[in-house]
Order: C-alpha cells, then structure tokens, then sequence
C-alpha cells in the first residue's frame, strides 16, 4: 500500500492480482505452466518491452503463447479491447475469453495461475485432481493449482575426483536438488542448495550431448539429460526456483 495516499496505486492493485507473477521470465513461465498448468492455464507478468507493458502467458495444449499488455493513461489495453481499470480486466478474464493466435489457435482462458502456492513438504505424496468448473466468478480468480517447482529424473553426472560418468535419481523440490544412486533408494548420496547456486545453463565443454552445468563456489556440477528437451526442463525449472529465491533475498 502507498504511504502517501489512502488510495491505492495501479502498481498495489496488480500486486493483488493473484495470478500476477511480477518480474518471472518468458523461458519460466513457459516451464511453469507446461509443467504444472493445463490446457487454459494464464499469468500475467511483466515484459521486457519496459514500464507500463506486461505479458500475457498462456498454455494452449502442448505449447505456451504470450500477448502483450499495455497500462495507459486510460487503463489497460489487450488486444483490441481496452478496459478502464484493473477490476474491468480482472472481470473479463472472470468470464474465460477466447482468444485467437496469429497461427490460428483458439485458446480458451480458464485457470489462472496463482503467485501464491505453498509446496508440500513431501513430494512423494503430491497428487492432484482438479474438477472442472463452470460459471467461474472473480471469486474463482485464485485457483487450486498443483504444487510448483519439483522434478524428479534420471540423469548422468560426472565425477568429481574419477572423472567418470554415472546415472543417478534426482529429484528437485522446493529448493533442494538431491541425486541418489538410484530410485529406489531413500538416502541422497547428496543434496545440492540451490540458495548457494549462481547459474545453470547448457554446457557445450564435454565431450556429450544434451549436457548442462549448475555452478556453486565450491565446484560445477556437469549433468546429462536424455534429450535436449528434458536438459531443457530441468534448466527452465532450476531457472525459475533461482528467481524465486532472490525474490525473497
């Protein structure tokens, strides 16, 4: 809330929005919403484009699609529709529109996606069954979305001492990444802080394919993933956990 006025600014109103997701990337929201989100999942965030431009990402079957969002003077303008305060487009999300790609999809928005979700402390035990809803109201505007942000595959590592390659279990959840010898077993061989992490990326230095590296101050974790588009997953998802902790910073 502003300090200076019992009015509240147009940047305190977005804040309330529950499905506003501030400064989250393109490539992150992507990751987010194929992971965790369904045909019809949406959040707004803000764009590069500068101040006063925000993006609109949206699940559309196996794909995101992203539209922009403009604060003017006069309110907000999507597409070809402008609405004179933020409750006008709250409203009009409330009522699932239809919107149209440039490829000729038609996408339906009907979950929005909330900032606020607490993450079980259990992986194990996440199961999510969503009921579909009908005649949504802006009541329905923070949904049930399924916990965020955790992932669990095989992946090769490579050694730090014998640098040899082996296939561990991973699994990622909340901020923790931790690799076992393999599935079944219950204690990580280690478990990697992702707070301490600065950087993951793919890395082209060894000799494989569908590699990535995660860099700590003590030592860079070099990792293999089965195909491109899972090395990709994994970045996108350690990517998004990274912005949420210096969010918190």
């Amino acid at each position: 809330m502003s300090y200076y006025s019992d009015t509240p600014s147009v940047d305190d109103e977005l804040e309330s929005l529950g499905w506003y997701h501030f400064d989250l990337s393109r490539h992150a929201a992507e990751a987010l919403l194929l992971s965790n989100g369904k045909d019809g999942s949406y959040l707004l965030r803000n764009s590069h484009e500068g101040p006063g431009s925000f993006a609109l990402s949206v699940r559309a079957k196996d794909s995101v699609k992203h539209f922009h969002v403009t604060r003017k003077s006069s309110g907000y303008a999507f597409g070809f529709n402008e609405f004179a305060s933020l409750q006008d487009f709250v409203s009009h999300f409330a009522n699932q529109p239809l919107l149209g790609s440039e490829t000729g999809t038609l996408i339906v928005l009907k979950y929005p996606y909330p900032w606020h979700v607490e993450e079980p402390s259990i992986y194990e035990s996440v199961r999510v069954h969503t009921a579909m809803q009908t005649g949504r109201t802006e009541s329905d505007l923070v949904a049930n979305a399924p916990s965020f942000g955790t992932k669990e595959g095989y992946l090769v590592k490579l050694g730090a001492v014998v640098k040899n390659w082996k296939q561990r279990w991973f699994t990622l959840n909340r901020n923790e990444l931790k690799y076992f010898k393999d599935k079944m077993f219950d204690e990580p061989i280690r478990t990697l802080d992702l707070t301490a992490c600065s950087a993951v990326q793919f890395d082209y230095s060894k000799d494989r394919v569908n590699c990535f590296c995660l860099v700590f101050p003590e030592r860079t974790f070099y990792l293999c993933a089965k195909s491109g588009v899972e090395a990709d997953e994994w970045i996108k998802i350690i990517r998004w956990k990274m912005s949420h902790i210096r969010k918190e910073r």
